[in-house]
This record gives C-alpha cells, structure tokens and sequence, in this order.
C-alpha cells in the first residue's frame, strides 16, 4: 500500500509542485486548500492521479484548530494512515513596522505559525501510534535573515525553525523525522507582482544569480520526506541559491 502525504496549500505554486513531486515519488497525495482554490487543487489531484497514485482534495482552513482535526481525521479514514505532512499552507501581507495593523500581523502569524502548530499537533497522535512519520514545514530565508517590510511574516517563519527543532526532540522516539525547508527567491505567482527594479535588486544578492523554481523547493522537501533523509531530522534546509553567503 502506497504511504499518505498531506500537503497543506498543495494546489498553487511551491504546494503544486510539491504535490506533484511526491506523487511521482508514489504517495497518495492529499491535497489541502481553502474553498477558494478548490479547483486549482482539484487539477492538481488529476495531475497526480495521472501519476498513478490516488489523490483527493480536502478543504481546510489550516489556522483553525478544529477544521484540522476534521481533516487529519478525514485523511486517515480515506487513505488509511499519515505519512509525511508537509505544512506549506501560508500567506503574505507585507508592510512597514510603522504603518502595520495588528490584523496585518495576527492573520499572517496565524496561517503560517499557528497553522503549522494545529497541523502538527493533530498529526502527531496519528504517526506515533505508527511509529513513524515525516513532517517537513517551510520556513524561508526571511525568518532566518530578515526582510525589510516582512515583520509579520518574518517572525512566523522564524517561528517554524524554533517549532521544528523541539518537535524533532519530542517525536524523535517514536520514529518521527522533523524538518523544515527555507526557500529563497522562487518563482511564483507571488514574486511575480515584483517590478523588475525589485527582482534585480533581489538577485544581485544570490550567488546563482537566477530565481529558483517551485521544482527547486519540491526536490528538498521530497528528500527529507524519503528514506533516505532517515537519519535527519531538527534541521532547516535553506534553498535560496546562496542568498545568505
């Protein structure tokens, strides 16, 4: 029987590619999204049943304690077991400290920090009892340096890096591997809406001088979710193309 993985935001950008990735590696793939981009994830589903694992979208609001209890409990029932959860699931709302709202802070801090949190602790009863588990949450390169006009978001990611190294301590017993992924500058929708004035100040911070692609973040988080990353587990793999050299 083909193992489980729960990709939290697995319908757009660094999430489809995630998803897509881990079908090929042939997990069945649960694909969590907010009803909004419900079709979106449901395309992705396709891609990955055409990948020959089954796929299925679950709709969830991964800030919200209890839709994630729903959906962990809905994953198991469908596909049997949890395997890997991978909480990508986040958003931006971007602002100077001077002029940023306290909603401006709260909803960032709690989609991509308390997300991760509800995520976890809902899937830990589930992978201890099997024994085994991969959890991999993104982090980014603005938790670990900084980012002028990213408090909100910066302190969220910075957050996971600190989750990730004590749930590696407490599940570590049980077979629970914990890691996070940092990505860098990544193609996506959202740098997209960056002037080209602004990506080229980005990039002549990045010893490859190129952006990475969705793929880049997709082939890290596939590595710590296999076997072979085992024996790893606490640590943050930074893919940012030597942003922080």
């Amino acid at each position: 029987m083909n193992k489980t993985a729960v990709i939290t935001g697995g319908g757009t950008g660094i999430g489809r590619a995630i998803s897509l990735k881990l079908a090929e590696d042939g997990f069945n793939i649960a694909v969590n999204c907010l009803e909004s981009l419900l079709p979106q994830a449901q395309a992705v589903a396709e891609e990955c049943r055409a990948r020959g694992v089954e796929a299925e979208c679950f709709v969830a609001d991964v800030s919200k304690f209890d839709a994630c209890a729903e959906m962990v409990k809905a994953v198991q029932e469908r596909f049997g077991s949890v395997d890997v959860l991978v909480n990508n699931a986040g958003i931006t709302r971007d602002g100077l400290i001077a002029r940023m709202s306290e909603d401006q802070y709260d909803s960032v801090v709690n989609v991509n920090q308390k997300g991760v949190f509800n995520m976890i602790r809902h899937v830990t009863p589930v992978m201890m009892k099997q024994r085994s588990g991969r959890i991999v949450s993104m982090a980014s390169v603005s938790g670990l340096y900084g980012n002028a006009g990213q408090l909100n978001y910066s302190a969220s990611k910075a957050a996971i890096v600190g989750m990730t190294k004590t749930a590696a301590k407490e599940l570590g017993g049980r077979g629970i591997t914990v890691n996070a992924v940092a990505p860098g500058f990544i193609q996506t929708d959202m740098t997209a809406k960056l002037s080209d004035k602004a990506k080229e100040a980005i990039l002549g911070g990045v010893a490859l001088k190129r952006m990475g692609q969705p793929e880049d973040v997709a082939n890290a988080v596939a590595f710590l979710a296999s076997d072979a990353a085992g024996y790893i587990t606490g640590q943050v793999l930074v893919v940012d193309g030597g942003m922080g050299q």
